[in-house]
């Protein structure tokens, strides 16, 4: 398949007085062809004021701006049906796009486009700020915004990280990578590692520790039709549980996506998801405890931790066991456990022993066409045995619970959960500390960004050994020019 991005989201955050946050709606501007000019000095001064910029943030105190770009490909591009499908599912508005999406193409400048009010010309002035650039799970991203906004893709890679290391003087961070490698979550996907965040960064709050707060501006009411509000409380840590045995979708927990979609008879609830995930832990830290006891030079290596790897979880393939013995109920009786060995019997498939190749499985269906709209929501795959598709009331009981569940991804939104995850990142690991304004905030992430399937992440870096491309050479010197 063939798609073109729809969708970029930018949001750009900088450090306030302290203020503990009270506010549980991020206001996301809505950007279009009509209004881009009107709100172009605006997002200008979000860049220039801003800490980072997040593309797809004693107390820390941010104060986060979010603007939702819609984009519309001036060339031809071939379409899926089935992620158009899932996209309106997700609330996509085709119409709006096709009717008020800013323009772009792709490869090299048309003229003096860069130069103007456009969105070659606004990328340029991200440029010039020379602020890091936060993403998650960002190859694709950045492949995307190199191709699309400064110029025809490089044919290696070494030229291509080369340019990257030049364009981003700041550095550029994969919240995936240091959700891995870094907080070292049991899983990594976007929704998931935000929430997870955000848990933590509460548990901080009331003990009274250091903790990260976010503002948002008060816009006026005029720009009250462009500005759109998304959720993002946590539940109350006094909730009843839910009545009955509710059932996780153990693929969905893993990876955070579901070949079902909505169609799925079982939970995608990620505060769900966390909470089994944390009694898992402390099952893992009993149970090391007695095999350490023991002897654990006997567990069968499936049972053994790599060193240096991030923990992870493991799932069932579809051909190998049906949906209902993928997931496990929660109920005292039946608690999934989240160590690397697997409670679940029958056979595992390989290619789903890394959760970051099935993100990327999902970023080549659907994100290919939406961007960063979807971040961490996948195409709805044919099966070779497709689900049986509910009708009447239970599959209207479906569709509400899943837009409840997973519809808060969106390119501006999921570019805040993407900048608050760096945030938090950044002042859990230097603790009480000021953030230092020169060099790296994290070392450890610095220009390292998450390859699918692998251990290892790719290095942004200008080697001895690589150039820089002649159409990067000619776009630095606009970008170095006078502003």
């Amino acid at each position: 398949m063939q798609g073109k991005r729809t969708g970029l989201g930018v949001c750009s955050s900088s450090r306030t007085d302290s203020v503990r946050m009270t506010c549980l709606k991020v206001p996301v501007i809505d950007v279009q062809n009509d209004n881009f000019r009107e709100l172009w000095p605006s997002m200008l001064l979000a860049i220039k004021s801003s800490s980072f910029i997040a593309v797809d943030t004693a107390e820390h105190t941010y104060l986060s701006q979010i603007y939702n770009l819609t984009l519309l490909c001036m060339e031809e591009y071939i379409i899926e049906p089935q992620s158009v499908q899932f996209l309106v599912q997700h609330g996509f508005d085709f119409n709006k796009q096709y009717s008020q999406g800013i323009p772009y193409h792709k490869g090299n400048d048309k003229g003096d486009e860069s130069r103007g009010q456009s969105v070659r010309g606004f990328f340029l002035e991200i440029l010039r700020a020379q602020k890091p650039l936060i993403l998650h799970n960002g190859l694709i991203d950045l492949a995307f915004l190199y191709q699309c906004f400064y110029a025809h893709l490089p044919d290696n890679l070494g030229t291509f990280t080369a340019d990257l290391f030049e364009m981003f003087p700041a550095g550029i961070y994969d919240t995936k990578y240091a959700s891995e490698f870094e907080t070292r979550f049991v899983a990594s996907y976007l929704e998931y590692a935000y929430k997870k965040c955000k848990r933590e960064n509460c548990k901080r709050m009331d003990g009274d520790g250091t903790y990260l707060s976010v503002e948002f501006c008060n816009y006026p009411a005029s720009m009250s039709a462009y500005i759109d509000y998304r959720y993002c409380s946590l539940p109350p840590a006094s909730r009843k549980p839910e009545a009955g045995v509710v059932v996780v979708c153990e693929t969905f927990s893993a990876y955070g996506w579901c070949p079902y979609g909505l169609n799925c008879a079982q939970s995608h609830n990620i505060d769900l998801i966390i909470d089994e995930d944390e009694k898992g832990e402390k099952r893992k830290k009993r149970r090391n405890r007695r095999k350490r006891k023991q002897n654990v030079e006997t567990a069968p290596p499936e049972f053994m931790e790599q060193d240096g790897s991030p923990p992870q979880k493991q799932t069932c393939t579809l051909s190998s066991c049906e949906p209902k013995d993928c997931s496990l109920p929660l109920s005292p009786e039946h608690k999934p456990s989240n160590s690397t060995s697997s409670d679940i019997e029958g056979e595992c498939d390989p290619s789903l022993e890394q959760g970051g190749a099935s993100e990327h499985m999902q970023e080549e269906a659907a994100a290919e066409l939406l961007g960063m709209e979807v971040t961490t929501a996948m195409t709805v795959r044919a099966q070779d045995q497709a689900p049986t598709v509910p009708t009447g009331e239970e599959g209207e009981e479906r569709t509400k619970r899943g837009q409840g569940e997973g519809g808060i991804h969106r390119a501006g939104f999921d570019a805040f959960m993407t900048g608050y995850i760096m945030a938090y990142v950044c002042m859990v690991k230097k603790g009480a500390t000021k953030m230092v304004e020169t060099g790296p905030w994290l070392p450890d992430c610095h220009n390292k960004v998450y390859l699918s399937g692998k251990a290892v992440p790719l290095q942004i870096v200008k080697s001895m050994f690589s150039k820089s491309s002649r159409a990067h050479s000619q776009k630095l010197k606009l970008v170095q020019g006078p502003a």
